[in-house]
């Protein structure tokens, strides 16, 4: 195997949210990649903070890398993104799965969110499944995982897979698939792509919440891990018992805290609404009345 195609990759962890993002780069080359950034937002209060995306810049800075993508694996419901500050930063472009469209024509309607493209324009750049990309001289491959939204991808970089929301930790399991546009037996088959690849593959999850008995926070673990040792989907589970089991388990789940401010920012790109006549932003929160 090539030196250069093994990725080197740095975790930074934001608790609050229990989202991974990530520092992906080429040792050769110094060019990087961000996958997942947080924006970090108080719910309480409305107010909006970088520190999460300045840890990722100042450690960008001092290893001498240059960051010239920032890869969403999916529109978030979960965390607001920072992909715009790192790209006023950085210059580096925004890209997601192309399939970002469907999820903005669900939701648009939702928000009454007009200004929204519904044809994915606020991104730089929408991949398309197996389309190639290079993360300096890394050869890096578009994976397309939908079930938890329509528009989950992977991102293969080197010898490494970021899933997104597709699974977690062997010890936890799978990612939800009762959003708008979720499907368990997409999702089900979605993993079984991941699956097919060489054991040794590195995963990189996007969310840990470690599960019960666990100490410590993880985020990296291998195909073969996940084969041999998933709770929810390891091998000799059939994917009608998934199905099943999925659907049983998503019935009992709570929306995310931060689903309505998430999904309203994540489909622009990470930007807020346009400003109201007043110059405030407001994000909207739909109300169903009892009838």
């Amino acid at each position: 195997m090539p030196a250069t195609s093994k990725a080197e990759i740095k975790a930074f962890f934001d608790e609050p949210t229990n989202t991974v993002s990530y520092l992906v780069w080429d040792p050769a080359t110094k060019e990087a990649a961000v996958v997942d950034p947080v924006l970090n937002f108080d719910h309480r209060s409305g107010e909006a903070t970088v520190h999460s995306a300045d840890a990722m810049l100042e450690e960008a800075e001092r290893l001498g890398l240059t960051i010239t993508q920032i890869l969403e694996t999916h529109a978030h419901a979960d965390h607001l993104s920072g992909a715009p500050y790192i790209k006023l930063k950085t210059g580096a472009k925004i890209a997601i799965g192309e399939h970002i469209k469907d999820v903005q024509r669900i939701f648009r309607p939702v928000f009454n969110a007009m200004d929204v493209s519904g044809e994915g324009s606020e991104f730089d750049h929408l991949f398309k499944d197996g389309e190639r990309f290079k993360v300096g001289s890394l050869d890096g491959e578009v994976i397309y995982t939908p079930g938890h939204t329509p528009a989950c991808v992977s991102y293969k970089i080197g010898d490494a897979v970021f899933v997104g929301d597709t699974m977690f930790m062997p010890d936890y399991g799978t990612a939800r698939a009762d959003f708008p546009g979720g499907d368990a037996r997409q999702l089900y088959r979605s993993i079984q792509r991941v699956l097919s690849l060489p054991s040794e593959t590195r995963l990189f999850m996007c969310h840990d919440y470690k599960a019960p008995g666990r100490d410590q926070y993880a985020w990296e673990t291998t195909v073969g891990e996940e084969r041999a040792r998933n709770v929810h989907v390891h091998e000799g589970v059939s994917e009608d018992d998934f199905v099943k089991m999925r659907e049983t388990r998503d019935a009992t789940l709570a929306a995310p805290l931060l689903l309505l401010p998430s999904i309203q920012v994540n489909i622009r790109a990470g930007k807020f609404p346009p400003a109201e006549a007043n110059g405030v932003r407001y994000l909207k929160v739909p109300v169903k009345l009892a009838s």
